[in-house]
C-alpha cells in the first residue's frame, strides 16, 4: 500500500508519468516456464530499452533505461530475488564509477541509477541496467520494503 500511495504522490507532483491502467496484468509466461510468484516484477525490453515495474500484478511505471552499448552484454533471461543492495555503490570493475541505489541481481549485473541521465533511451552501460536516479531510487525502495526475495528481474530482447 506504501508502494502505492508513494507512486501516486509522485504522480502528482508530476516527477513520474501516472500509473498506467490499474487493471493490466501481468504478461503470460511462456508455455512450460515454472511461475514463482514475486511482489515486485521488472521487465527489461534491450530492443525498447524500456522498463516496465509491475506490483503485485500492477503496472506502476515504465521507465526508459541503457543497456550495454556495442561490445558490451546485458544478460537475457529471468533471476528470482535481488543478491543484494547497495544505496551509493561505487563500481570495482570501472574506475569508481557511481551506481546508485544498486540492485544486483546476477553477480555483477546491477539495476541502478546514473549521471548519464542524456543517454537513457539508448544502449550506454557496460552491461547493466541503467536508470535515471530519481527511478532507481523508488525502485530500490520498493525491493528493500518488499524484501530482496520478492523482486523478479526479467530481461529480453
Amino acid at each position: 500500500m506504501r508502494i502505492v500511495l508513494l507512486a501516486l504522490a509522485l504522480a502528482f507532483f508530476g516527477l513520474i508519468a501516472p500509473p498506467a491502467r490499474a487493471t493490466q496484468a501481468l504478461p503470460q509466461m511462456a508455455s512450460g516456464a515454472e511461475w514463482e510468484p514475486s511482489r515486485i516484477v521488472v521487465q527489461v525490453s534491450l530492443s525498447r530499452q524500456r522498463m516496465q515495474v509491475f506490483h503485485e500484478g500492477r503496472k506502476l511505471f515504465d521507465w526508459p533505461v541503457s543497456t550495454a552499448r556495442a561490445g558490451k552484454i546485458t544478460p537475457t533471461g529471468t533471476w528470482i530475488g535481488a543478491q543484494w543492495l547497495s544505496r551509493n555503490h561505487r563500481s570495482s570493475l570501472y574506475n569508481g564509477a557511481p551506481m546508485p541505489f544498486s540492485i544486483f541481481f546476477n553477480g555483477n549485473y546491477a539495476i541502478h541509477g546514473t549521471n548519464q541521465i542524456r543517454k537513457l533511451g539508448s544502449p550506454a552501460s557496460a552491461g547493466c541496467i541503467r536508470l535515471h536516479p530519481e527511478q532507481a531510487r523508488i525502485l530500490f525502495n520498493m525491493v528493500r520494503d518488499e524484501g530482496k526475495p520478492n523482486l523478479r528481474v526479467e530481461i529480453y530482447r
